[in-house]
């Protein structure tokens, strides 16, 4: 009996714990967003496909983008648990277009076949077709429409989503981002191409390239706005009617995009952004492909995505991004830039140093931030706020009340923002992340909803994650000390909320 009784009263905990995981999962965790990356095939000497795959999982890259159907690597991804995109060519387009019987061929042929061993969850129809290759064009939306009826035919509609990639050129005029629109040339297939991905609750696939729109700019924006960096007060980029401020271009071009969506009255079509990178090496008149503008970009672009938030119009909805890309395609034509995007050389190491990498083979990541040391004393923490937002410079304003930092509202949650935004524009003139003892750096990017923190690379491959910090700068009084008192109703709110909810289900189970 008695163990009969020590069996029920296990199994009730185990119900409990179920629960009350479920509930603060649901109130404290987000969607997870996902970093993937491209695999291009015009490169010498590419490894095998079954390499190929080892080198995923040792970089722990858990999305792939194929830019056509390769047999040999959907082969390899088998049983790998990657999720896969393939890629429908522009040159398919056109027949894919004329023909159902075709494009139910192609499923057969490319999807069915590898589904469920190969975990396959989208597919690209072409790249960039209305700017690059035009003249598929008017068969693009047919195509597509023929793909998920075959989808649907298979009884694959609901795990594999059919959608496009696009440019930013199908975008006039990106700046500010409350003005753009699509260019009404296109018209005529974007709006039944929105229609589709709304219909299939699909995603607007865009290629997002700041390394371009910096080159374009002539100057108009700075570097810094480009690869993520943190910007001086006076050089911050407000749109002048939303009045959202927008401390990167890649977030810039999601914005635009989404206004464009808007400007044809359509919404709820999420964007997922299916290209994303920098050149590490160029021509004489590339000077800023470089691998240390390169691995700047792509981590910080790493982090920004996985902090799971969204661009300011649109913070609640998180972006998915893919790395352009696996290896440098060498055998492109264009310029050098055009042949050097690739974040691993073919034997398997790093081109630079990389947050895709697991810790188990770089020993860290190269992006780090500056932020309040666990059980430091609440009294330093907040001169070392005061100073930093005062003395320091740091552009305190995104912990003001109502802003998207301010919570959780306490000395350490401020002094965490305050910190890394002085040491990530200071580090360059020797600002260090000491604050008499209260900062450390870290590589775990502390960012949450929209409160987005800006890293930095890790040049110095220096301790960090409680490690020892590097010299303290004299702190003294500064000018802004009108901070909010420590208490949170949100917070005080949400423990009752959860309390309730544990309390109510516990009930239940008695």
């Amino acid at each position: 009996m008695f163990e009969v009784d020590v069996l029920v009263n296990w199994r009730r905990h185990e119900k409990w714990s179920a629960i009350v995981l479920l509930l603060v999962s649901a109130m404290f965790f987000h969607v997870r967003a996902f970093v993937g990356i491209n695999i291009g095939t015009h490169v010498s000497n590419l490894p095998p496909a079954s390499k190929v795959v080892s080198m995923l999982k040792l970089y722990k890259i858990t999305h792939v983008r194929l830019y056509d159907a390769d047999a040999q690597l959907l082969k390899a991804l088998a049983n790998s648990s990657i999720e896969v995109m393939v890629g429908v060519t522009n040159e398919e387009v056109l027949k894919l277009g004329k023909s159902p019987s075709a494009a139910a061929a192609w499923i057969n042929k490319n999807v069915a076949l590898y589904i469920p061993a190969t975990n396959i969850t989208a597919i690209a129809v072409g790249s960039e077709v209305l700017t690059s290759f035009p003249n598929a064009g008017p068969f693009l939306i047919r195509a597509m429409k023929y793909l998920h009826k075959a989808l649907v035919a298979a009884n694959l509609n609901l795990q594999v989503k059919v959608s496009t990639p696009q440019s930013m050129d199908v975008v006039v005029t990106s700046f500010p981002p409350s003005t753009a629109t699509f260019n009404s040339s296109l018209n005529s297939t974007i709006y039944p191409l929105l229609q589709f991905l709304k219909n299939t609750k699909s995603y607007y696939m865009l290629n997002v390239y700041p390394y371009y729109g910096y080159m374009k700019g002539n100057g108009i924006f700075p570097l810094d706005y480009a690869l993520f960096r943190p910007l001086s007060i006076n050089r911050r980029i407000v749109d002048p009617n939303t009045l959202l401020h927008y401390t990167n271009m890649f977030d810039a071009m999601l914005d635009a995009t989404y206004h464009s969506i808007k400007s044809l009255n359509f919404s709820g079509i999420p964007i997922m952004v299916t290209e994303s990178g920098w050149p590490w090496s160029g021509g004489a008149n590339e000077t800023y492909a470089t691998k240390k503008n390169a691995e700047i970009y792509v981590n910080n672009l790493i982090g920004r995505v996985l902090n799971g938030s969204g661009p300011p119009s649109e913070p609640t909805n998180p972006v998915n991004a893919y790395v352009y890309e696996l290896f440098s395609e060498d055998q492109k034509p264009g310029p050098m830039s055009e042949k050097n995007w690739g974040v691993l050389s073919t034997n398997g190491s790093a081109i630079y140093r990389l947050s895709l990498i697991s810790s188990s083979v770089t020993g860290s990541s190269s992006v780090v931030y500056c932020v309040a040391k666990d059980g430091a004393d609440p009294g330093k923490l907040q001169s070392g706020l005061n100073w930093a937002c005062g003395q320091g410079g740091a552009n305190c304003s995104a912990i003001q009340p109502g802003q998207p930092c301010f919570l959780p509202d306490n000395v350490v949650n401020h002094a965490s923002y305050a910190y890394n935004d002085y040491y990530q524009k200071m580090q360059g003139n020797g600002g260090t992340c000491d604050f008499e003892g209260t900062a450390t750096l870290t590589n775990t990017n502390p960012s949450h909803g929209s409160c987005v923190y800006i890293g930095s690379a890790n040049a110095g491959g220096g301790n960090t994650d409680g490690g020892a910090s590097v010299p303290a700068p004299s702190l003294s009084p500064g000018p802004f000390s009108n901070f909010p008192s420590s208490s949170s109703k949100l917070e005080a709110q949400l423990f009752h909320f959860l309390l309730s909810s544990m309390l109510l289900s516990a009930s239940f189970l008695l």
